[in-house]
């Protein structure tokens, strides 16, 4: 199954970022993350919830379930 992730390679590009930069926050090699971002592989949820999270977004954002950007309000189940 092939998912590819636009919004992630748009955000990165937005914030002035190369591969490399998000591979080192995610503790992943770039081929790794390139292999996400071009949707070779599917990205695991705890990878995406990191993303979110460093983006200051959603994961529902970056897989395009919504456009809202912001984040939602913290949940008092973390």
């Amino acid at each position: 199954m092939r998912i590819k992730i636009d919004r992630l390679k748009e955000i990165r590009e937005e914030k002035g970022l190369k591969q490399i930069d998000v591979a080192k926050v995610l503790n992943i090699t770039q081929v790794q993350y390139s292999r996400y971002e071009t949707g070779l592989r599917l990205m695991p949820i705890d990878k995406l919830a990191k993303l979110a999270e460093f983006y200051n977004t959603s994961i529902d954002y970056l897989l395009y379930k919504t456009d809202e950007r912001k984040p939602y309000a913290s949940s008092v189940m973390h």
